[in-house]
Order: C-alpha cells, then sequence, then structure tokens
C-alpha cells in the first residue's frame, strides 16, 4: 500500500525531530559524565559504586553466609569486566584515589579489588541495606557520616549496593553504575549529589 506523500513527509519529519532529539540527549549525557569526571579529578568527592552486574535477583539465596562467597550472589563475567573498565577509567582520567572502601557482600569486594585502585578496605556501614532492612537506618546514618566526613585532597571511592546508595543520594543506580556526591556542611544532608554514570560500554 503506498501511503500519501502527506502522510510520508509527516513520518519524515517525526523521524527527524526523532533523531535530533536522540543525538541531542546522548551528547548532554556525554557533557554530563564529562564533568563528572573532571569534578572526580578535582578531588575532595565521594564516588558511590554500585558493584558489576551479578547473577540477577535481589538479596541473596536463602541460608547464605557472608564468609562463604559460594552462598552469595556473586559478579557475573560481565560484572568483573566492568569493574576492570571501571577502574581502568579511573586511571585514565588521573583520577587520584584517596581511599576505597567496600561492603563486606563478596560482590562489592571482588568490584573493588578488580577496579585494582589500591587497598580494599571492607566497612560493615556499607552492606547490603536491602538484606538488613530492619537495620536500613543505622547503616545509612554510618555511611553518611563517612562520606559527608570526607575532606581529604583525593577522591574516596566506595563500592556497596544500590539500596544504600539510594538513601544516601535519591538515585538508584543499575548494577556497575556510580553516583558522584560532594561533601557539603551546609546542607541539611550534609552531602550534594552531582550526577550519576551508567556502566561504561565493554567494547566488541
Amino acid at each position: 500500500m503506498k501511503l500519501p506523500m502527506r502522510v510520508l513527509s509527516n513520518l519524515l519529519l517525526v523521524l527527524s525531530v526523532w533523531s535530533a532529539a536522540l543525538l541531542a540527549g546522548v551528547a548532554a549525557a556525554q557533557e554530563d559524565t564529562a564533568t563528572l569526571w573532571a569534578a572526580l579529578r578535582g578531588g575532595g568527592h565521594v564516588a558511590l559504586v554500585r558493584h558489576g552486574a551479578t547473577t540477577g535477583g535481589a538479596g541473596d539465596p536463602p541460608g547464605f553466609r557472608l564468609d562463604d562467597c559460594a552462598t552469595q550472589r556473586n559478579l557475573t563475567d560481565k560484572g568483573r569486566a566492568e569493574a576492570r573498565r571501571l577502574g581502568e577509567q579511573f586511571r585514565s582520567e588521573d583520577v587520584a584515589v584517596g581511599r576505597l572502601m567496600s561492603s563486606q557482600w563478596c560482590r562489592c569486594q571482588e568490584t573493588a579489588a578488580l577496579m585494582d585502585l589500591g587497598p580494599v578496605e571492607p566497612s560493615a556501614t556499607f552492606n547490603n541495606a536491602f538484606t538488613l532492612r530492619d537495620r536500613v537506618g543505622e547503616l545509612t546514618a554510618g555511611a553518611r557520616a563517612i562520606v559527608a566526613g570526607w575532606t581529604e585532597p583525593g577522591t574516596l571511592v566506595v563500592v556497596t549496593h544500590g539500596a544504600n546508595i539510594l538513601p544516601l543520594t535519591g538515585i538508584m543506580p543499575e548494577e556497575g553504575g556510580v553516583v558522584i556526591v560532594k561533601p557539603d556542611p551546609g546542607s541539611a544532608a550534609k552531602l550534594r549529589t552531582l550526577g550519576h554514570m551508567s556502566p561504561l560500554p565493554l567494547g566488541p
């Protein structure tokens, strides 16, 4: 069936507008990401990293043990590659990492170790708030004290869980995503959320 010229013309116009909007969105996202990396290079900021891609689902299998990685939900090959790629990006962007902290959950510690940005310091206050939902307030208060109290010249990198990042920043990043915050003594939350970066593409 042949479309009338007017309908065809309108379709082409819609496609053209949609393509332009898509390209503009991509350019804006790239500009935002560049701004966030520049902030990290400047020091005094905190990068809240959600662990890399896992086998899926939420929480951990019934009867999981914190001291036994085989009983937990762990990184996939994609998650390991994401962690290595993120660490490479920190180095290529010349971000000086002053401290690298992690949840005690294996998927977070493995993400931090594969990023290879320095010694990994496990901390219970960044443990999984989804599983420990009866302690969310306590975990968030402890995490906020560390994050908002960061005054060193380098960047504090924390590898934790989405359920921990959300109450701190209002953002639930995807697995492998990063939320950038800056300590701000003048705000009620004592920190300011600057933005979110999605996982970096892994390439062909």
